[in-house]
């Protein structure tokens, strides 16, 4: 691995000009052109489908995740956030917009099924005082319902992640 070093080359070394770093470059004064102008990316929504249909598709969701938490289906959430991470590649919705989206649906959906319960006769206030009371905290219903609710939400997030991660980004038009 080692070449033999002729005198001359040994000779040029700190010299300038010897190194000819950056070699691939073009040739000239070595400044390239001005710089793109910053176009905020707020300024206009590049989604696709209206606003309107997205407001009733996260009213659905809530509806499909308080029906499933009554009837048993726990996983809901998780579902309704894999469904909306891959729908959101598709509409090219961000991040900053789905998140918030999903914390709220899967919060009202849950809370939605509590409250129906509530309503039914079932005893949701006790039940929550004696399962906080159980796990050591103060007998308060409201935090072993912040709980579920807590439950729910990250449910739906890590669905959220896994939906965008499985689902292959659609060329621009």
């Amino acid at each position: 691995m080692s070449k033999v070093v002729s005198r001359s080359e040994a000779d040029r070394l700190g010299k300038r000009g010897s190194y000819r770093l950056g070699g691939f470059g073009r040739p000239g004064s070595g400044r390239s052109g001005p710089p793109r102008p910053f176009i905020p990316s707020f300024l206009g929504p590049h989604h696709r489908g209206s606003v309107p249909a997205w407001i009733l598709a996260g009213l659905v969701s809530i509806g499909l995740i308080a029906g499933g938490a009554l009837l048993g289906l726990w996983f809901m959430p998780f579902l309704v956030g894999l469904a909306t991470g891959v729908v959101m590649r598709w509409g090219w919705w961000r991040l900053r917009v789905t998140v918030p989206a999903v914390l709220v649906i899967t919060a009202a959906g849950w809370g939605l099924a509590l409250w129906i319960m509530s309503l039914g006769g079932e005893a949701i206030g006790p039940t929550a005082r004696t399962i906080a009371s159980v796990a050591g905290f103060p007998n308060v219903a409201a935090l072993a319902i912040g709980a579920t609710l807590g439950v729910s939400v990250l449910l739906g997030l890590s669905g959220l992640w896994l939906g965008r991660a499985a689902a292959p980004r659609p060329a621009r038009d």
